[in-house]
């Protein structure tokens, strides 16, 4: 127990440096991957299968039947895999009905029906406003396919035709607008007519009603489904603070479904060929794609029973990755109708859009498309409280800043304490210091007695430490907030901060852009975390020296390193750390100069040169420090 202290405070130091450590190691924050996959990922977004894909019926198998039993999508090694042409060659290869709303742009394509071109008119590549748009979803048959399907699945054994990909409908409108739904129609010649009506709000949300009339003679039995497809595993960031791939909420009992394309390559066979996890008699919910600050996802009836399933199937040198819901089934007599209800969203991750979206239109747990991640519980709330400032001030910098504080004050009773007890430390260096040269031969008896005097003094020797500690959450909440939330991408600051979710991008190694010359990633530092590490230095300085050289060395050192580090985080959360190290430097001052500390920041600094105090004074008197502990 004579050293459980000093272990404990080398400890929670370590843990501070190894949580950073790993944190910058193992997700590799470095500012031109970041913006050159990011450019990437929007560019290569994903090849799906052509436009010669075969009916949903063999990709989507009704209740009692195998998931993905029947042949995949489209046949591996087959033509039809490979793209065959531009992305504009693809979209004029079928007739069109244009999407025009405040937020979305692009087109749906009469062959199939398919939502397979939406861009998205308020984000655009890069910070340059002249930069392209981001284009979301693609068509089959060209680069960067990506798109969405819906309609119904005729029961195992019937040879009644049901709407496929090459299915030609008719549309009774040019221009799919909010409030103005356009009609697709198709008869299938043997009795059964279908209708596809669909809307869009003005963000980015599609109804889709598909109706079916049967005026055979037979009874028909059929599933409705709805599928998000894209071929060709996508560039991903790879952070593990970021999901990508994957996901959806399906049903109370399975809950949130997070996969990476690689997590689900690697699962059991669903089919020859075929790859992937069903889960099913689930009752709202929803599944999709994600990309970091993108998505596209398919919603089924929230009243209903739905299966739920994602796949991932070989298609020539690539694989196609889906998402996809089956509903029950329904059973359609000669002369009845029926209709099915879903919707698509397909657009950006905006918090408040996503938010109104679970409220309005009650979809179970939409909120969980936008990745908060384990600590949930405190990111979302501190984002709402981010965004609400935001709102007022103009500036999510500044909305930093005032959080900051507001985090101080909350805080402040803890953060007093562990002051106060770093003054009494510091109060008490001059008998420390007597006792380490009285027992300088015996580490044993000088712990006992710095033990003694801890007690004595009611001094916590760890006090110090904490904080540092109430950083560490606000930080990982804080840079999943820059991280996740579109609302902080191209968000700028003041000065050369254009974007407080990327990397400060000035660097000390060209002289903030004097010299003509890039450094390498792992030189990158720029200003702000060279204003962070001298306030972190300035920080460490005021408190009591460690008394064990390791430590002393660590906690030197400790400020360097955090400054390298952080040099490649988001400028953010770097301007958010200088400014609460900034505040607790001040906060630390008035504390020590109230319980008549003297504050020896200048004699510690002189102290890493040699420059230390004369023995004298560290020897004083053990009466004045008890009585201004007293005080």
């Amino acid at each position: 127990m004579k050293e459980d202290n000093r272990n404990l405070l080398l400890a929670i130091a370590l843990s501070v440096v190894i949580l950073l450590g790993w944190q910058f190691f193992y997700a590799k924050p470095q500012m031109e991957k970041q913006q050159e996959i990011a450019r990437q990922n929007q560019q290569t977004q994903t090849q799906a299968a052509s436009a010669g894909a075969s009916n949903p019926a063999a990709t989507a198998a009704p209740p009692g039947q195998a998931p993905g039993s029947a042949a995949p999508q489209t046949a591996p090694g087959s033509a039809a895999a490979l793209v065959s042409g531009t992305r504009e060659q693809a979209l004029a290869a079928s007739p069109r009905i244009k999407i025009d709303t405040p937020k979305i742009a692009g087109s749906i394509s009469l062959a199939g029906g398919r939502i397979d071109d939406v861009s998205l008119k308020a984000y655009r590549e890069t910070v340059d406003p002249n930069s392209p748009i981001i284009v979301l979803l693609s068509p089959a048959g060209g680069p960067n396919a990506y798109y969405s399907d819906f309609g119904w699945v005729a029961a195992p054994g019937s040879n009644m035709p049901v709407p496929n990909a090459t299915t030609l409908w008719t549309a009774d409108k040019q221009v799919l607008t909010p409030g103005q739904p356009v009609t697709l129609t198709w008869d299938n010649g043997q009795g059964l007519t279908f209708k596809r009506i669909v809307n869009v709000d003005a963000n980015a949300m599609f109804q889709i009603r598909d109706e079916v009339e049967n005026k055979s003679g037979n009874a028909v039995t059929l599933f409705p489904y709805g599928q998000v497809v894209r071929q060709g595993k996508p560039h991903t960031l790879g952070y593990y603070v970021l999901h990508e791939g994957l996901v959806g909420y399906v049903g109370e009992k399975d809950g949130l479904q997070e996969w990476t394309y690689d997590k689900l390559d690697k699962e059991p066979a669903l089919a020859p060929g075929t790859v992937g996890r069903v889960w099913k008699d689930a009752v709202g919910g929803w599944v999709g794609i994600t990309d970091k600050y993108w998505a596209a996802a398919v919603i089924p009836d929230q009243q209903r029973k739905f299966e739920g399933r994602f796949s991932s199937v070989q298609t020539g040198s690539e694989r196609t990755y889906q998402a996809d819901f089956l509903g029950e089934a329904v059973a359609l007599a000669p002369g009845a109708s029926t209709a099915s209800q879903s919707r698509l969203f397909a657009g950006a991750k905006e918090v408040a859009a996503i938010n109104g979206y679970e409220d309005s239109q009650h979809i179970k747990r939409f909120d969980l498309l936008i990745d908060w991640g384990w600590f949930y519980f405190f990111t979302k709330p501190l984002f709402v409280v981010l965004d609400w400032i935001y709102k007022h001030v103009g500036n999510f910098g500044v909305a930093i800043l005032i959080v900051t504080v507001l985090l101080k004050g909350l805080f402040f009773p803890l953060a007093n304490k562990s002051y106060a007890s770093m003054a009494k430390m510091k109060a008490m260096q001059p008998e420390m210091t007597a006792i380490r040269e009285r027992y300088a031969d015996d580490k044993m008896k000088q712990q006992q007695a710095l033990m003694e005097l801890y007690k004595t003094q009611k001094i916590n020797p760890v006090a110090g430490c904490w904080p540092v500690l109430l950083q560490i959450p606000v930080f990982f909440a804080l840079y999943k907030i820059l991280f996740i939330t579109i609302e902080m991408r191209h968000a700028p600051f003041f000065g050369w901060i254009h974007d407080l979710a990327a990397p400060d991008p000035t660097n000390l190694f060209n002289l903030f852009g004097l010299i003509p010359f890039t450094p390498p990633s792992m030189l990158h530092l720029g200003a702000w975390p060279i204003i962070m590490g001298i306030t972190m230095f300035i920080q460490m300085k005021m408190n009591p020296e460690p008394p064990d050289p390791v430590q002393k060395m660590m906690f030197t050192w400790m400020p360097v390193f955090f400054t390298f580090l952080l040099g490649s985080f988001p400028a953010g959360l770097v301007i958010y750390w200088s400014w609460n190290n900034l505040l607790s430097v001040t906060q630390q001052g008035y504390i020590m100069k109230k319980n008549g500390v003297k504050i020896e920041l200048f004699d510690n600094i002189k102290g890493m040169f040699g420059k230390k105090p004369p023995p004298a004074t560290a020897v004083a008197a053990p009466a004045k420090p008890a009585n201004t502990n007293k005080k």
